[in-house]
């Protein structure tokens, strides 16, 4: 609000009303035209000019006091979002906990603990306990055989396992696969491959990347022709993940060359033992056998395991990509890790280091901002809404925070990290007594660190890049 007044010397002198002296004086370059509201600051009417003034933002209006201080709920917002347990999730949570101390293996939890090597009976021994009790396929719906359990009783089971040191349960099959077969399969298909998933007798694989299609699944090339009743395969798999193990795999092959590359996926379900399967070794940068190629050779495949319609392979396989971009997240093993990163800190000496205990705090507030968001999907299934398609920022921030676990569990360790001592991820192994001195002063728990941290390089690139994520999740959310 400024007036202009005649200052007797033959200038026009521009005053603020609302302070009564001179308004600074404006050069014809930063001449402008007031904005009556325009809110001014400190530095258009700061008292003492010959101080610099402190900027300062708008000052927020003080309440009355007559104005109640509750704010009225906001139009929009209809439905709370509830991050605490009822009663019956609590008893719920307990009735799990109880059963997993009374039936998991000691020696299975003793090597999960201290991130020793888990041997194919260890992961199948625990899979068939769950599978006794009819918990392997807990995120199953009771029509095909599951506890049809709800979205967060599913979660308090997955985080009461990984807390007391289940291992983690090789989802190709009651994760990944068996959704598809639900969803999409025919009542003969689900008759015939769903009670061995269940069960945990048969160990399936995932067969999607390949040689130059990893994270552009689209472009694969492995292909399937019909001939009769039956596909005849051509083609290489790779980073398949135990797949010296598998019984089954599942697997993306292109049936058409026209249109637009997704177009032409089918969604196969092959017999490992099938004549012209072969399944070659990849030995990772820790030096173990985890991911294999598997080539196919004029495989036949009978054409009755093809699930869904021919041609319709990529509409399954990003339906299948959502449970398992959800499980790479994995927020309850993070927090079981969190505290074995702990115990090693508290044992290298670190813990009164605040340097390093800062480092643990932030992964330590990623960690609850994860199980945040994963809390904040299930409120709003359990209140009947649908949830945030987030499967892709999962993957990303789990992922992130599983390689700065390990990385920090290696840093911990310092030089007694750095050995690779293969024998030493066996159970039983004797320590430095087996190396003759070379490893003096080599703790125990020092021994995987390294391997560990490697190893877990991978989790940024599997399910999909997360640069790739990121784009998908602009797309998706910020359009």
């Amino acid at each position: 609000r400024f007036s202009r007044q005649d200052s007797g010397d033959g200038r026009t002198e521009r005053r603020s009303s609302l302070f009564g002296r001179p308004a600074p004086a404006l050069t014809p370059a930063t001449r402008y035209r007031p904005n009556p509201t325009r809110r001014l600051t400190a530095l258009h009417h700061c008292r003492d000019r010959d101080k610099p003034a402190r900027r300062r933002g708008p000052t927020l209006p003080r309440r009355p006091k007559s104005v109640p201080t509750t704010p009225p709920a906001h139009p929009t917002r209809r439905h709370a979002m509830e991050l605490r347990f009822t009663d019956e999730e609590l008893a719920f949570r307990a009735e799990v906990r109880a059963w997993v101390a009374a039936h998991l293996p000691a020696d299975i939890a003793d090597k999960v603990h201290r991130a020793l090597r888990l041997t194919r009976d260890d992961l199948q021994r625990w899979a068939r306990i769950l599978g006794a009790r009819g918990w392997l396929g807990w995120g199953w719906p009771s029509a095909f055989g599951g506890p049809g359990w709800n979205a967060v009783q599913r979660h308090l089971f997955e985080e009461e396992c990984a807390l007391a040191g289940a291992p983690r349960v090789i989802p190709f099959g009651p994760v990944m696969v068996a959704p598809v077969i639900m969803a999409f399969g025919t009542p003969e298909q689900q008759r015939r491959f769903l009670p061995g998933i269940a069960s945990g007798d048969v160990w399936w694989s995932q067969g999607y990347s390949e040689p130059g299609s990893g994270s552009d699944l689209a472009s694969l090339k492995t292909r399937a022709e019909r001939v009769g009743d039956r596909y005849v395969v051509n083609g290489q798999k790779t980073w398949t993940t135990l797949g010296q193990h598998g019984d089954w795999i599942f697997c993306l092959v292109r049936t058409s060359l026209e249109g637009k590359p997704q177009t032409g996926i089918s969604f196969l379900l092959i017999d490992m033992t099938s004549p012209g399967v072969t399944v070659r070794p990849i030995i990772t940068l820790d030096g173990e056998h985890e991911v294999n190629e598997v080539w196919f050779d004029n495989v036949e495949v009978p054409a009755d395991q093809l699930i869904g319609a021919e041609n319709q392979g990529w509409t399954y396989a990003k339906y299948l990509l959502a449970h398992e971009r959800t499980n790479i997240a994995d927020v309850n093993r993070a927090k079981r890790e969190l505290e074995r990163l702990k115990r090693i800190a508290r044992a290298e000496g670190l813990w009164d280091d605040a340097r390093f205990r800062d480092q643990i705090a932030l992964l330590e507030v990623d960690i609850v901002a994860l199980e945040m968001m994963v809390l904040r999907v299930l409120s709003a299934e359990r209140g009947g809404r649908k949830s945030l398609d987030i499967a892709g920022l999962l993957k990303i921030r789990g992922s992130e925070i599983q390689q700065r676990y390990t990385e920090l569990m290696m840093l911990a360790g310092g030089p007694y990290s750095l050995p690779f001592i293969h024998e030493a991820m066996d159970a039983g192994w004797q320590g430095d007594r087996a190396l003759g001195g070379l490893w003096p002063g080599g703790a125990e728990h020092c021994i995987p660190l390294t391997s560990t941290y490697l190893n877990y390089r991978k989790t940024t690139i599997y399910g999909g890049s997360n640069e790739v994520q990121r784009n998908i999740v602009a797309q998706t959310l910020l359009g």
